[in-house]
């Protein structure tokens, strides 16, 4: 009986230990991979102390996630951390009384946090203007080339470097076409490569106002001599079977992973995929640009998405996510976490670590990611935050996709993208006059 006893007594303490620690509820849209990453962070951390657990919860896409996020908000019953696309952030900028800073939150919960530790390009991105860091930058990504090694042998292409130029890709694609590739380019995320990260690698204008940094007041430009010069382009290689649309978002990574696509412009996030499934020797290389643009090459701009903290939570949920925050910036969680997923270490600190490992000499390539992000910057290239990004986005799929299949010239879909996104933007202007 005194045995029952002490097994029941010690069953209660379990549970009553289990209760009292804090649960954080983390929403997420990492998929395959990525989502292994995500789930071993918060695994990590939980078993790095007993106070506090984080959850991690896929919710879809990172439309979908968003979405859901507004409307438990509304309801009361939002997550503690919720990851949101860039795209996102002039839209959660906006949202007062949703979101705490995440500043405030670290400073609050007593824990250390140095803006200033954080890679410019990445930290400037989700900065206030009054210089408060608004939210964490978890997956920072940029655009990068990926280009299959084997496919590039047997086409008689050389191995060891990518294509720089946008003619030397379209040389590259003839040449892959006639040893018998089907899809010798393609393209992910085509807003993001092919117009957002087009125009700062170009240092020319995505919109207005520093590319919408400066105020709410911007309009799109991308209906320059320069972005119809490259669409014009991508629909010629595109009629010859050079270019091959695969769909929207990050749906054509696939045909480059199977082998049937050759060379893909994608996200930097895409490497832990490449690395795990690829079955033939591959190359990471910058982005093509064409040579006789000044100021050619630039910089590129930040993609993946950040952390953000919802507001309505206790003291205790809070600090729960600063001590999280504080474990997963740590340069050792950082460096690791780039080398194996190729998201950016978003601290100096992490990309030295990595440097020292020897990580980018025993993996060439991996490096492209850094060293295009941390080129001195203009107001041209420093990034993109306009409002209702999200449908704007939309508005470039649907009109690119449009020139892809022969229905609207170049000139006639940047057009319209620029006069439907600036009806958006100025509709946001509205609803966030202060």
């Amino acid at each position: 009986m005194k045995l029952q006893l002490s097994a029941f007594a010690l069953a209660a303490a379990l549970a009553a230990s289990a209760q009292a620690q804090t649960q954080i509820q983390w929403w997420h849209s990492m998929t395959a991979v990525n989502n292994e990453w995500v789930n071993d962070l918060a695994k990590q951390f939980n078993e790095s102390q007993k106070e506090y657990r984080v959850v991690p919860t896929y919710k879809g896409s990172y439309d979908e996630s968003m979405t859901a996020a507004i409307a438990a908000f509304r309801a009361g019953n939002s997550p503690d951390i919720l990851q949101v696309f860039e795209v996102g952030t002039a839209t959660m900028m906006a949202s007062k009384g949703a979101i705490v800073p995440v500043g405030k939150v670290m400073k609050d919960a007593g824990e250390k946090f140095d803006p200033s530790r954080y890679i410019s390009a990445v930290a400037g991105y989700y900065t206030a203007p009054n210089g408060e860091m608004l939210s964490f930058p978890l997956n920072s990504s940029t655009t990068v080339f990926y280009f299959n090694k084997d496919a590039f042998k047997a086409a008689g292409l050389p191995t060891d470097k990518a294509p720089t130029t946008w003619p030397e890709v379209v040389v590259a694609a003839a040449k892959l076409k006639a040893s018998g590739h089907k899809c010798p380019f393609t393209t992910a995320w085509q807003g993001w490569t092919q117009l957002e990260s087009f125009s700062a690698w170009h240092n020319v204008e995505f919109a207005s106002k520093s590319n919408g940094l400066a105020g709410l007041d911007a309009r799109m430009k991308i209906n320059s001599p320069l972005h119809v010069r490259h669409i014009e382009n991508l629909a010629n290689m595109a009629k010859q079977g050079l270019f091959v649309y695969k769909g929207r978002g990050n749906v054509p990574e696939a045909s480059f992973v199977s082998g049937e696509c050759a060379m893909i412009n994608t996200s930097s996030g895409f490497y832990g995929n490449v690395a795990k499934n690829a079955k033939f020797a591959y190359g990471l290389a910058p982005l093509p640009y064409y040579p006789d643009v000044p100021g050619a090459p630039q910089n590129t701009v930040i993609g993946g998405a950040s952390l953000w903290v919802m507001s309505g939570k206790t003291p205790a949920q809070y600090k729960g996510v600063a001590k999280f925050f504080s474990f997963i910036s740590t340069p050792e969680v950082q460096s690791a976490s780039h080398k194996r997923t190729g998201y950016l270490p978003v601290t100096t600190a992490a990309y030295q670590l990595t440097e020292q490992s020897g990580f980018y000499k025993q993996n060439p390539g991996t490096d492209v990611a850094v060293t295009q992000m941390i080129r001195k910057v203009t107001d041209k290239s420093r990034g993109i935050r306009l409002g209702n990004y999200v449908q704007i986005r939309a508005i470039e799929d649907e009109e690119l996709e449009q020139v892809w299949n022969g229905k609207k010239s170049a000139r006639e879909a940047l057009d319209t993208i620029v006069k439907r996104g600036n009806e958006q933007l100025e509709r946001f202007q509205k609803a966030n006059k202060s």
